[in-house]
Protein backbone atom coordinates (compact mmCIF):
# COMPACT_ATOMS: atom_id res chain seq x y z
CA UNK A 1 0.00 0.00 0.00
CA UNK A 2 1.09 3.14 -1.06
CA UNK A 3 0.92 6.14 1.89
CA UNK A 4 -2.02 8.07 0.50
CA UNK A 5 -3.96 4.35 0.34
CA UNK A 6 -3.17 4.05 4.07
CA UNK A 7 -4.46 7.83 5.02
CA UNK A 8 -7.41 7.90 2.88
CA UNK A 9 -8.44 4.01 3.82
CA UNK A 10 -7.72 4.97 7.72
CA UNK A 11 -9.46 8.24 7.71
CA UNK A 12 -12.19 7.07 5.48
CA UNK A 13 -12.72 4.29 7.99
CA UNK A 14 -12.60 6.14 11.08
CA UNK A 15 -14.90 8.73 9.78
CA UNK A 16 -17.36 6.54 8.14
CA UNK A 17 -18.40 3.48 11.35
CA UNK A 18 -19.83 5.78 13.17
CA UNK A 19 -22.00 8.32 10.46
CA UNK A 20 -24.78 6.74 9.11
CA UNK A 21 -23.00 6.81 5.49
CA UNK A 22 -21.55 3.39 6.05
CA UNK A 23 -17.78 2.29 6.00
CA UNK A 24 -18.06 -0.71 4.15
CA UNK A 25 -19.08 0.92 1.26
CA UNK A 26 -16.47 4.09 1.81
CA UNK A 27 -13.80 1.16 1.85
CA UNK A 28 -14.90 -1.07 -1.35
CA UNK A 29 -15.28 2.22 -3.53
CA UNK A 30 -11.84 3.17 -3.99
CA UNK A 31 -11.06 -0.48 -4.92
CA UNK A 32 -14.09 -0.14 -7.93
CA UNK A 33 -13.74 3.35 -8.68
CA UNK A 34 -9.59 4.05 -8.48
CA UNK A 35 -8.72 0.91 -9.19
CA UNK A 36 -6.56 0.38 -6.07
CA UNK A 37 -5.82 -3.49 -4.72
CA UNK A 38 -7.38 -5.03 -1.18
CA UNK A 39 -6.20 -3.51 1.48
CA UNK A 40 -5.59 -6.94 2.96
CA UNK A 41 -6.90 -8.57 6.48
CA UNK A 42 -4.03 -7.32 8.42
CA UNK A 43 -4.94 -3.55 7.93
CA UNK A 44 -8.55 -4.23 8.28
CA UNK A 45 -7.69 -5.35 11.73
CA UNK A 46 -5.56 -2.14 12.72
CA UNK A 47 -7.98 0.18 11.23
CA UNK A 48 -10.94 -2.10 13.29
CA UNK A 49 -8.86 -1.32 17.00
CA UNK A 50 -8.82 1.96 16.17
CA UNK A 51 -12.37 2.70 15.92
CA UNK A 52 -13.36 0.23 18.61
CA UNK A 53 -10.65 1.62 20.78
CA UNK A 54 -11.85 5.08 19.80
CA UNK A 55 -15.87 4.15 20.90
CA UNK A 56 -14.80 2.48 24.17
CA UNK A 57 -12.47 5.33 25.13
CA UNK A 58 -14.97 7.88 24.51
CA UNK A 59 -17.94 6.06 26.13
CA UNK A 60 -15.60 4.66 28.88
CA UNK A 61 -17.57 5.98 31.71
CA UNK A 62 -21.35 4.45 30.19
CA UNK A 63 -18.93 0.85 29.14
CA UNK A 64 -17.92 0.81 32.16
CA UNK A 65 -21.43 1.58 34.79
CA UNK A 66 -23.09 -0.80 32.30
CA UNK A 67 -20.54 -3.77 33.00
CA UNK A 68 -20.08 -3.28 36.88
CA UNK A 69 -24.41 -3.34 36.58
CA UNK A 70 -24.36 -6.07 34.08
CA UNK A 71 -21.69 -8.26 36.51
CA UNK A 72 -23.99 -7.05 39.75
CA UNK A 73 -27.40 -8.19 38.26
CA UNK A 74 -26.10 -12.17 39.07
CA UNK A 75 -25.65 -11.18 42.96
CA UNK A 76 -27.77 -10.19 45.43
CA UNK A 77 -27.90 -6.32 43.64
CA UNK A 78 -30.19 -7.78 40.93
CA UNK A 79 -31.92 -5.53 37.95
CA UNK A 80 -30.85 -2.12 37.52
CA UNK A 81 -31.28 -0.09 34.25
CA UNK A 82 -27.62 -0.03 33.48
CA UNK A 83 -27.29 -3.89 33.74
CA UNK A 84 -30.66 -4.76 31.90
CA UNK A 85 -29.27 -1.96 28.72
CA UNK A 86 -26.26 -4.44 28.88
CA UNK A 87 -28.75 -7.24 28.44
CA UNK A 88 -29.97 -5.35 25.66
CA UNK A 89 -26.86 -4.68 23.98
CA UNK A 90 -26.23 -8.67 24.45
CA UNK A 91 -29.45 -9.42 22.85
CA UNK A 92 -28.74 -6.98 19.44
CA UNK A 93 -25.75 -8.64 19.35
CA UNK A 94 -26.32 -12.10 18.73
CA UNK A 95 -28.10 -12.13 15.34
CA UNK A 96 -25.44 -10.17 13.92
CA UNK A 97 -22.62 -12.46 15.09
CA UNK A 98 -25.03 -15.76 14.26
CA UNK A 99 -25.95 -14.75 10.76
CA UNK A 100 -22.67 -12.56 9.90
CA UNK A 101 -20.63 -15.89 10.77
CA UNK A 102 -23.18 -18.01 8.45
CA UNK A 103 -22.78 -15.69 5.82
CA UNK A 104 -19.46 -14.06 5.61
CA UNK A 105 -18.73 -16.09 2.36
CA UNK A 106 -21.51 -15.44 0.33
CA UNK A 107 -20.94 -10.96 1.12
CA UNK A 108 -17.61 -11.39 0.31
CA UNK A 109 -18.58 -12.96 -2.89
CA UNK A 110 -21.77 -11.71 -3.82
CA UNK A 111 -22.70 -8.00 -2.27
CA UNK A 112 -19.08 -6.41 -2.49
CA UNK A 113 -20.30 -4.13 -5.89
CA UNK A 114 -20.66 -0.87 -6.65
CA UNK A 115 -24.43 -1.20 -8.23
CA UNK A 116 -25.51 -2.44 -4.62
CA UNK A 117 -23.60 -0.28 -2.98
CA UNK A 118 -25.35 3.01 -4.96
CA UNK A 119 -28.92 0.88 -4.34
CA UNK A 120 -28.55 0.83 -0.91
CA UNK A 121 -27.29 4.12 -0.30
CA UNK A 122 -30.17 6.05 -1.82
CA UNK A 123 -33.07 3.32 -0.52
CA UNK A 124 -31.66 3.47 3.28
CA UNK A 125 -31.17 7.20 2.97
CA UNK A 126 -34.46 7.49 1.98
CA UNK A 127 -35.82 5.38 5.02
CA UNK A 128 -33.50 7.60 7.24
CA UNK A 129 -35.10 10.43 6.10
CA UNK A 130 -38.23 8.67 6.80
CA UNK A 131 -37.89 7.96 10.67
CA UNK A 132 -36.53 10.99 10.91
CA UNK A 133 -39.39 13.00 9.92
CA UNK A 134 -41.79 10.91 11.49
CA UNK A 135 -41.16 8.83 14.12
CA UNK A 136 -42.47 9.91 17.57
CA UNK A 137 -38.79 9.78 19.02
CA UNK A 138 -39.44 9.99 22.75
CA UNK A 139 -38.35 7.35 24.63
CA UNK A 140 -34.69 7.71 26.31
CA UNK A 141 -32.09 4.80 26.11
CA UNK A 142 -33.50 3.38 29.34
CA UNK A 143 -36.70 3.27 28.27
CA UNK A 144 -35.93 0.78 25.36
CA UNK A 145 -37.69 -2.62 25.76
CA UNK A 146 -36.53 -5.98 24.59
CA UNK A 147 -38.06 -6.29 21.35
CA UNK A 148 -36.94 -3.21 20.08
CA UNK A 149 -33.49 -4.17 20.85
CA UNK A 150 -33.82 -7.84 19.60
CA UNK A 151 -35.40 -5.74 16.21
CA UNK A 152 -32.41 -3.06 15.94
CA UNK A 153 -30.12 -6.08 16.24
CA UNK A 154 -31.65 -7.99 13.67
CA UNK A 155 -31.08 -4.81 11.19
CA UNK A 156 -27.66 -4.79 11.75
CA UNK A 157 -27.88 -8.29 9.12
CA UNK A 158 -29.09 -6.08 6.60
CA UNK A 159 -26.08 -4.04 6.96
CA UNK A 160 -23.36 -6.91 6.73
CA UNK A 161 -25.62 -8.35 3.92
CA UNK A 162 -25.31 -5.43 1.84
CA UNK A 163 -22.66 -3.03 1.90
CA UNK A 164 -24.05 0.56 1.20
CA UNK A 165 -26.65 0.17 3.98
CA UNK A 166 -24.55 1.42 6.72
CA UNK A 167 -24.70 -0.69 10.14
CA UNK A 168 -24.67 2.48 12.10
CA UNK A 169 -27.24 3.91 9.90
CA UNK A 170 -29.65 1.37 9.84
CA UNK A 171 -29.50 0.93 13.48
CA UNK A 172 -30.36 4.36 14.37
CA UNK A 173 -32.96 4.17 11.67
CA UNK A 174 -34.78 1.77 13.48
CA UNK A 175 -33.98 2.70 16.84
CA UNK A 176 -35.96 5.71 15.69
CA UNK A 177 -38.83 3.58 14.54
CA UNK A 178 -38.57 2.10 17.61
CA UNK A 179 -39.87 5.32 19.72
CA UNK A 180 -36.02 6.54 20.68
CA UNK A 181 -34.84 10.23 20.76
CA UNK A 182 -31.95 10.90 18.02
CA UNK A 183 -29.54 10.78 20.94
CA UNK A 184 -30.97 7.46 22.27
CA UNK A 185 -30.98 5.62 19.33
CA UNK A 186 -26.66 6.92 18.34
CA UNK A 187 -25.83 5.98 21.46
CA UNK A 188 -27.40 2.43 21.33
CA UNK A 189 -25.99 2.16 17.96
CA UNK A 190 -22.23 3.06 18.92
CA UNK A 191 -22.53 0.65 22.43
CA UNK A 192 -23.57 -2.05 19.99
CA UNK A 193 -21.19 -1.39 17.82
CA UNK A 194 -18.23 -2.51 20.37
CA UNK A 195 -19.13 -5.89 20.99
CA UNK A 196 -19.87 -6.25 16.59
CA UNK A 197 -16.78 -4.59 15.89
CA UNK A 198 -15.00 -6.45 18.45
CA UNK A 199 -15.85 -9.73 17.11
CA UNK A 200 -14.73 -8.69 13.89
CA UNK A 201 -11.40 -8.03 15.03
CA UNK A 202 -10.92 -11.35 16.33
CA UNK A 203 -12.73 -12.76 13.25
CA UNK A 204 -10.11 -11.14 11.01
CA UNK A 205 -7.17 -11.84 13.67
CA UNK A 206 -8.04 -15.42 13.74
CA UNK A 207 -7.60 -15.22 9.58
CA UNK A 208 -4.84 -13.63 9.72
CA UNK A 209 -2.52 -16.28 11.94
CA UNK A 210 -3.90 -18.71 9.51
CA UNK A 211 -2.54 -16.95 6.58
CA UNK A 212 1.01 -16.11 4.65
CA UNK A 213 0.19 -12.41 4.41
CA UNK A 214 3.22 -10.53 4.78
CA UNK A 215 2.45 -7.50 7.39
CA UNK A 216 3.57 -3.76 6.78
CA UNK A 217 4.06 -3.20 10.58
CA UNK A 218 4.18 0.84 9.15
CA UNK A 219 1.22 0.96 7.40
CA UNK A 220 -0.62 -1.20 10.95
CA UNK A 221 0.53 1.59 12.94
CA UNK A 222 -0.61 4.90 10.69
CA UNK A 223 -3.63 2.94 10.25
CA UNK A 224 -4.59 2.49 13.68
CA UNK A 225 -4.04 5.70 14.78
CA UNK A 226 -5.84 7.62 12.13
CA UNK A 227 -8.38 5.62 12.46
CA UNK A 228 -8.62 6.11 16.00
CA UNK A 229 -8.34 9.84 16.24
CA UNK A 230 -10.46 10.50 12.95
CA UNK A 231 -13.12 7.77 14.66
CA UNK A 232 -13.03 9.63 18.28
CA UNK A 233 -13.66 13.23 16.64
CA UNK A 234 -16.49 11.78 14.27
CA UNK A 235 -18.46 10.48 17.45
CA UNK A 236 -18.26 13.78 19.20
CA UNK A 237 -19.06 16.20 16.36
CA UNK A 238 -21.82 13.72 15.25
CA UNK A 239 -23.90 13.82 18.47
CA UNK A 240 -23.54 17.55 18.36
CA UNK A 241 -24.41 18.13 14.52
CA UNK A 242 -28.00 15.33 15.02
CA UNK A 243 -28.92 17.18 18.07
CA UNK A 244 -29.04 20.28 16.26
CA UNK A 245 -29.59 19.31 12.20
CA UNK A 246 -30.77 16.02 13.01
CA UNK A 247 -30.31 12.99 10.15
CA UNK A 248 -31.27 15.60 6.86
CA UNK A 249 -27.33 16.55 5.93
CA UNK A 250 -26.82 12.53 6.03
CA UNK A 251 -29.65 11.77 4.00
CA UNK A 252 -28.81 14.50 1.46
CA UNK A 253 -24.87 12.79 1.46
CA UNK A 254 -26.54 9.64 0.78
CA UNK A 255 -28.79 10.42 -2.02
CA UNK A 256 -25.76 12.47 -3.97
CA UNK A 257 -23.44 9.34 -3.43
CA UNK A 258 -26.24 6.78 -4.65
CA UNK A 259 -26.61 9.02 -7.24
CA UNK A 260 -23.12 10.18 -8.18
CA UNK A 261 -22.35 6.29 -8.57
CA UNK A 262 -25.29 5.50 -10.83
CA UNK A 263 -23.78 7.97 -12.91
CA UNK A 264 -20.06 7.16 -13.22
CA UNK A 265 -21.39 3.67 -13.66
CA UNK A 266 -23.32 4.27 -16.47
CA UNK A 267 -21.41 6.59 -18.15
Amino acid sequence: MSLIEIIVLALVQGLTEFLPISSSAHLILPSQLLGWQDQGTAFDVAVHVGTLVAVIIYFRKEVGEILNAWFKSFGQQGQTEDSQLGWWILLATIPSLIIGYLCKDLVEVYSRNAYIIATTTIVFGLLLWYADVKAKQIKTLYQLNWVSALLIGLSQVVAMLFPGTSRSGITMTVGLLMGLNKQSAARFSFLMSIPVIAAAGSYYIFKLASSDEIIDWNAILLGSVLSFVSAYFCIHFFLKVIERMGMMPFVVYRLLLGLGLFAFLLL
